[in-house]
């Protein structure tokens, strides 16, 4: 028998299945021949991704960032977060994106709470599936960040050690721009990360009078209260100068002065050596200016000093000439981004009259910009 042929008549729809409709879409009509009708035979399905366990309703396609980078900024619970990440690193592909939305807008506790809570959900550490699904300079500054302070410190620490060179300043940051509490964190750190002492590897790497300073300087555990004794500020002040007249700059009275003094007391040794001898003692510093030694006391010294012209001067160099030292650009602005990157930027732009935001979207690209002008505070 021969199939009848039936026109197709459209059904009216009243105004009340219309607004049915509106509210829940499973009730709009099936166009005939168009998908899958009551009657019709079902076809074959494509399985899509369920979201995983504790991950939030609303956040199930990572397909959609521009919603989902709303919720982010509105989502607390280191539990939702961690589950955000597992859709940001899940076969769907990486959304880089989310990943600066997330990271580059909490502050260290909050970082300690997700690495946490994916930790225990997921069974992995998230920093070792960041590492699995981006890399090169963007890599490094997401897991440096993400890192908790003293992590960081322990790492840059660790790897300067192994492949210390003498122009190379990381151990003299960590030693003197820290204060007594966070140093002893990083050692700390640095145990049971490495299962050695931070000293050990230094003493180990470092040679000459490089060593002579550089191991009391991260041993060091400082008094950081406000007292100063006027008569030894003026003493040490002239020993000082005696020694660096004499170019006896690691004599073991110049290494003992700068190793063990609080910093209050070193504040007033600097100030009472320019008001003596009518200059800045980095000055006399500067006798040879290739000296890689005489190089590394003024970064003690500045550091102690002025810390926000000094990493300024950091990042400014990273920035200027031809290419770009994108491991210290990185540095200076995941180490300083919670202690004093304002007063760094205002330093930058004072110097430069340009804003340090404009002179890194300058000099970078791609994700590895993204990140950095979100951890200077550019939305």
């Amino acid at each position: 028998q021969k199939r009848a042929i039936h026109s197709f008549t459209p059904r009216p729809v009243s105004r009340s299945h219309i607004a049915r409709t509106a509210s829940d879409p499973r009730q709009a009509p099936v166009p005939d021949g168009d998908a899958q009708g009551p009657l019709q035979r079902p076809g074959p399905r494509r399985r899509l991704r369920q979201p995983p366990q504790g991950l939030p309703r609303y956040a199930h396609s990572p397909l959609s960032p521009p919603r989902a980078s709303a919720v982010w900024r509105g989502a607390a619970r280191s539990s939702d977060l961690s589950g955000f990440f597992s859709v940001c690193l899940s076969g769907w592909g990486t959304n880089e994106a989310l990943i600066i939305s997330i990271l580059g807008h909490r502050d260290a506790a909050q970082r300690r709470a997700i690495r946490k809570h994916y930790a225990d959900t997921y069974g992995e550490e998230l920093l070792r599936s960041i590492t699995d699904e981006i890399s090169g300079d963007f890599e490094r500054a997401v897991i440096l960040w993400t890192l908790d302070p003293a992590e960081r410190d322990a790492v840059l620490a660790n790897e300067t050690a192994k492949k210390w060179h003498p122009g190379n300043p990381v151990l003299v940051e960590i030693a003197c721009a820290r204060g007594s509490k966070q140093l002893f964190a990083a050692r700390q750190a640095y145990h049971d990360r490495f299962k050695r002492s931070l000293e050990e590897d230094v003493a180990a790497h470092v040679t000459g009078d490089f060593r002579k300073l550089l191991v009391p300087l991260v041993s060091s555990h400082r008094y950081e209260g406000p007292e100063v004794n006027t008569r030894l500020a003026h003493s040490e002040a002239k020993l000082l100068h005696e020694k660096i007249e004499h170019k006896a700059y690691g004599d073991d009275e110049v290494i003992r002065i700068l190793t063990t003094r609080s910093k209050a007391q070193l504040l007033a040794t600097f100030n009472n050596y320019n008001d003596t001898f009518g200059h800045p003692i980095t000055k006399d510093l500067k006798a040879d200016p290739k000296d890689e030694f005489l190089k590394t006391l003024r970064a003690v010294i500045r550091c102690f000093t002025c810390p926000d012209r000094y990493f300024e001067k950091v990042a400014r160099l990273a920035i200027a000439g031809n290419g770009t030292d994108e491991n210290s650009l990185t540095r200076v602005i995941t180490t300083r981004a919670e202690v004093d990157l304002k007063l760094i930027k205002e330093a930058y732009q004072k110097r430069n009259s340009v804003p340090l935001e404009k002179a890194v979207a300058g000099d970078t690209s791609g994700d590895y910009e993204s990140m950095l002008l979100a951890l200077l505070g550019k939305e």
